[in-house]
């Protein structure tokens, strides 16, 4: 059977546990996020992301990630320097699997992935 899903009011949810971010290479800078959806087989995820000020790496090895950018802004760069974009509220970005690279947050971000392994 087929299983319709929709949501809404995404920008209007509240993340409350906030903890370090792992990969971060700016010392308090903070994450949080929630799954909202997640497939039978565990290959696909849909949640909501934030993270406040600072810059962390990214590696996007096992899984493609598609993220649409609800607040904030934030720049991206390809792990060999190349690709530098500028993402804000509205902008929708694609990290193929295998990306790798590195995120700079300047506004505290919220973001909505889909991470499809």
């Amino acid at each position: 059977m087929i299983e319709l899903k929709t949501f809404a009011q995404f920008a209007n949810i509240e993340l409350t546990d906030f903890n370090p971010k792992p990969t971060t290479k700016t010392p308090g800078q903070l994450e949080a996020s929630e799954i909202l959806w997640e497939s039978y087989d565990g290959t696909t995820k849909i949640g909501i992301w934030e993270c406040s000020e600072g810059t962390f790496t990214a590696d996007r090895t096992s899984a493609a990630e598609f993220c649409h950018i609800l607040s904030g802004k934030a720049s991206i760069i390809n792990y060999d320097g190349n690709g530098q974009r500028v993402l804000a509220g509205g902008d929708l970005l694609v990290l193929p699997k295998g990306w790798k690279g590195e995120w700079t947050i300047h506004e505290n971000v919220k973001k909505l992935f889909i991470i499809q392994q």
